[in-house]
Order: structure tokens, then C-alpha cells, then sequence
């Protein structure tokens, strides 16, 4: 009698790094050439256990070695409690538990939470990964997604027009120390704006749809031009991990082989015990060549790879890049070419970072941030500002956006002359720079105009020590004009209504003599007066850079 299952074929579907544009990880999806299993799986908690068994099955008949994302409804989960039948499947495939991330989706209605929130603490005590799916148009109550702690936030197609809360999504996620994806991206534009809001993966069309075969090669828009932050608060390690090629820390060294001749991209092996912690990471090119030499293979072959290996080095998942280049620096130099192993919070490893491929990207953004230097100040312009601006929007997070310049610079250079307004510039931009805390960032956006962009807390001691020095330039007394706009979270979508917000509190700055310092708050009527008194005559114009 024929089963259900012959008419049952999977698609897979690439899970795509937006920073690295490899492949994260493959998607399995279900496609029924008959009927309607999906909808009975829905109804059916143990038709829809067998078919995540299923799909991991299928998946090993493709001898992919990417992590796979397998989809289970959360009925399904709060009713089996473990999923034996995935359970068993990643056994028999010779899987590890932490290759497989099981996608939760909804609908939640009805679904006892107690008993799904028991079900996922089992499912992550075996190593499993845990995604939230369908986020933005399913039912999943936000008190139970922050319950769930998920691995991974899958938002829904539907998000893709609504950035705020694609934003919003990317500050939850970073709170719960969860990775964000997008699902359904198809166009350009909308893969700009999934990174733009801060995801780290996406899915859909646009780069590979769902095929019969793991997708090879993938299509991923070139990672616009950003500046980087300032050292040791760098980019992410997430940005730029790959799936790392895993095999028990019992396998042989012929087995490590048979992993690496059919697998020619995969530049090293990662060995683990059974709860996932790395123990010896075997470097391809070193384990390729004590094995070709003369008897190597009848040395070696039957011998525990580990033998061949290298303790691992590794990262945390909260790494910055810069972070990882310390762990090289601090190792020998025979291992400058060797992977590094990243591992979650409670050690296991969940990828590597290979470090031609970080060198690569910091070293573009050194060079970008380089060009867009003022070659007066040597400050960065105005894009490293409106960029660090977007970032901390997009994080959730309060800051202060302060424009300052010079009081009547044109008379200094018509006095004076310009070498001297050169130099009273140069002066003005070492004291913000002198004066600037950690995570400010300062920026010469052009003639006399400066851009502070600090925490709330920095901004007293900035302009104490810069508006209290005693500036002069040809024998003339100067002084400067501060104006500061406090933009708490949601207050602003972007710089570009910052900017907005600054240019009146520029214009009120200007109109008062001496030194002087306005203060006002987005999307709040006035501002106040901190330094300065009644008019003088008011320079015009609003932030260039806006």
C-alpha cells in the first residue's frame, strides 16, 4: 500500500550571512506532491515530529555538511515534549544535535506554554539550536518569546515594509542574545533595508529559492560602504562566522580524509566531545600533508584524528573582530592561516571564522574610513557620524548629537588670515578629541562645523573642557557655539530627523554672544540655555550634513 511519504519530497533553502554572503545554514521545507500533509501535520503533533525526522533524513542522503533548520509547530513541540523522532534521525545520520536548529512556528493559540517552554529547555539541554518562526505574523506572545530565549529570531515577509519594526525586533533580539533573520527577501532594496534595520541572515529568493539540491552558490548584494567603530568596539564576531565542518573527538584520521577530499571548500575540522565543546581543530593543509608522506596513510589511518590536530582556538559568540585577531596574535605563527573556533556561552561551538576573510573586511573599512577623512583635522566626515547615528537608533539606544563651531570664523580667516584659521580648526578638533569619552565619536563635517556624538554623561565634561578654554587666533578673543539635541529611543527614525531636529537648536545657539550651549530634546517643543546670553546676531543655516 503506498505511504504518504512517497509523495513526499523537501526543498531546501539557503540561510544566508549578510555579512560574509555564505551560507549559514540550509532550511528544509517540506513539498507535498500530493495532498495536504502539511495542514494534517498541523493537526497531527506526531505526523509532524516524523516529518522533521524525515527532513533531517533527506538531507543526509545529500551529504550536506551545513547546519540545517528543520520546522516543527509549537503545538507539535508542547504535545511530544523531546521530538524522539528527530532525536533518533540526527543519530542515525551521524548529525550532532547542535548542527540542527528547530524552527518553532506558529500558531501559539491554544498551545499550553508551560509545557512548550519544558519542551524547548529539553530540545537546547541536547544541544539543539532554537528559532522563533514566523515572527511579525504569527500569534507568538512577546512575554513567551522572551521566555523561549530563542537562538534565532525569524522575522515573517511581512515585516520587510516596516522598518521600525524590523528595528525594534533587532534591539529585542540583541537582547536576548538571539541572532535576527529576515524570511521572503526578493529585491535589493529590501535586502538594503534587512540590513539597514541590523538582521544578520535572511532568506529568500533574491539570493537562491528552495531547490531539490543544497544551493551551492548564492547571490548576495555587496555589503555597502560603512565605517567602522572605534577599536576593541568593533564589528561583531557574528558578522562573520561560517558553519564549521564538525566530527566527534573520537574520529579517525581517515575519516577526518574521506570529510576533506569530498568537501574541497572546507579549509579545516573541528573536533567535539559529546556535549559539542571543541577539542582539536585539524588544520587542512598541515592534515593533508602528514597524510600524503611516505606511509602517512598507514601511520595515520586508523590512528584518532586528534593526534593530527591542534588545541582550538576560540572565541565567545559577544567577540568583537578585534577580539579574535588578540587570540591569533597570541598564538604561534605556524597557525596564522588556521580557523577560529567560536563557541556560545556555554562553550559549544557554533561556527568558525576563517581570518583571511576578517582581515579582508577590516581592512576595506580601514581604508573606506581612511578616504573620508578631513585632511585638515584628520576626523572622520560626516557619513562615519550619520552611520554610528543609524546604528544606535536601530540598537534601541539613548544618545546626544552635538554640532559645534567657531563664532564669527569668517572675520578670524578675513583678519587673521587662513593659516590661522587652520590652525584655531586643528586646535578646536585635538581639544574635542582630547575631551571625547569612550564610545564618543567626534566628526569635522567641513569648515569650521564639528559633530559629537556621545552618551548623555559625556556631554557635560565635553563642553566644560571645550567651551571653558581660552580660544584666540591673530590676537582675537574667539568663541564657540555648542548645540546639543538628546535623542531618546524612538524618539528619531534615523540621522536624517536627528539632523532635523539639531538644525533649530544651531540657530538658537548662534543668537546668544559668548561662549554658548543649547540643549533640547527630540520631538519636544524649546530648548534650554546652559551657556550664553542675550542676541547677537544669529548665523544662519542648518547642519551641512544633514
Amino acid at each position: 500500500m503506498p505511504s504518504w511519504t512517497d509523495a513526499l519530497r523537501f526543498a531546501f533553502q539557503p540561510v544566508v550571512n549578510l555579512t560574509t554572503g555564505g551560507v549559514a545554514a540550509l532550511e528544509i521545507l517540506a513539498r507535498p506532491e500530493t495532498g495536504d500533509v502539511l495542514a494534517q501535520a498541523r493537526r497531527d503533533p506526531e505526523l509532524d515530529g516524523n516529518l522533521a525526522a524525515l527532513a533531517v533524513t533527506a538531507a543526509a542522503r545529500r551529504e550536506t555538511l551545513l547546519p540545517l533548520h528543520v520546522n516543527v509547530f509549537a503545538a507539535t513541540l508542547a504535545d511530544l515534549g523531546g521530538l524522539a523522532a528527530l532525536r533518533e534521525a540526527v543519530r542515525k545520520t551521524g548529525r550532532m544535535p547542535w548542527e540542527v536548529t528547530v524552527d518553532i512556528g506558529p500558531p501559539y493559540t491554544h498551545v499550553p506554554h508551560r509545557a512548550l517552554l519544558e519542551a524547548v529547555a529539553v530540545l537546547r539541554g541536547e544541544g539543539f539550536g532554537v528559532s522563533a518562526d514566523g515572527v511579525g505574523d504569527g500569534d507568538v506572545p512577546l512575554r513567551l518569546l522572551t521566555d523561549m530565549e530563542p537562538d534565532l529570531v525569524k522575522l515573517d515577509a511581512s515585516l520587510l515594509t516596516r522598518s521600525a519594526a524590523m528595528r525594534a525586533m533587532r534591539t529585542l533580539s540583541e537582547q536576548l542574545g538571539a541572532l535576527l533573520s529576515v524570511e521572503g527577501v526578493e529585491t535589493e532594496l529590501q535586502c538594503a533595508a534587512v540590513r539597514a534595520a541590523g538582521a544578520q541572515l535572511a532568506q529568500g529568493d533574491l539570493f537562491a529559492p528552495p531547490s531539490r539540491l543544497p544551493a551551492a552558490d548564492v547571490y548576495v548584494p555587496a555589503l555597502p560602504s560603512s565605517p567602522t567603530a572605534p577599536p576593541r568596539t568593533g564589528p561583531s564576531v557574528r558578522q562573520f562566522i561560517r558553519p564549521a565542518a564538525l566530527l566527534a573527538a573520537t574520529a579517525s584520521a581517515g575519516q577526518v580524509r574521506a570529510l576533506l577530499n569530498g568537501s574541497p571548500d572546507v579549509s579545516g575540522v573541528v573536533l567535539v566531545d559529546p556535549a559539542g565543546i571543541p577539542v582539536r581543530s585539524v588544520h587542512r593543509s598541515r592534515f593533508l600533508l602528514s597524510m600524503s608522506g611516505r606511509y602517512g596513510h598507514a601511520l595515520y589511518a586508523d590512528r584518532p584524528a586528534a593526534k593530527l590536530g591542534d588545541p582550538p582556538r576560540t572565541v565567545g559568540i559577544d567577540a568583537t573582530a578585534w577580539e579574535v585577531l588578540d587570540v591569533v596574535a597570541d598564538g604561534g605563527r605556524d597557525r596564522t592561516s588556521d580557523d577560529v573556533t567560536v563557541v556560545d556561552r556555554v562553550g559549544r561551538c557554533v561556527g568558525v571564522v576563517r581570518l583571511a576573510e576578517l582581515v579582508r573586511a577590516l581592512a576595506e573599512n580601514r581604508v573606506e574610513e581612511a578616504a573620508g577623512l578631513n585632511p585638515l583635522t584628520r576626523l572622520p566626515g560626516s557619513d562615519a557620524i550619520t552611520g554610528e547615528v543609524d546604528r544606535r537608533i536601530a540598537d534601541g539606544r539613548m544618545f546626544a548629537l552635538s554640532w559645534l563651531d567657531v563664532d564669527h570664523f569668517k572675520q578670524v580667516n578675513d583678519g587673521a588670515g587662513f593659516a590661522a584659521g587652520d590652525e584655531l580648526i586643528r586646535a578646536v578638533g585635538r581639544a574635542l578629541q582630547g575631551a571625547a569619552s569612550g564610545g564618543t565619536r567626534v566628526g569635522h563635517i567641513g569648515g569650521d562645523d564639528f559633530l559629537v556624538l556621545a552618551d548623555p554623561e559625556g556631554l557635560d565634561p565635553l563642553a566644560t573642557s571645550v567651551l571653558d578654554a581660552p580660544w584666540s587666533a591673530g590676537g582675537r578673543i574667539i568663541t564657540l557655539s555648542l548645540a546639543t539635541v538628546l535623542c531618546a529611543p524612538g524618539s528619531v527614525t534615523d540621522h536624517r530627523q536627528a539632523a532635523a531636529c539639531l538644525a533649530p537648536l544651531k540657530q538658537a545657539a548662534k543668537a546668544l554672544s559668548g561662549a554658548s550651549w543649547v540643549l533640547g530634546r527630540a520631538g519636544l517643543p524649546g530648548h534650554e540655555v546652559r551657556r550664553g546670553s542675550a542676541a547677537a546676531p544669529a548665523e544662519a543655516g542648518g547642519p551641512a550634513w544633514a
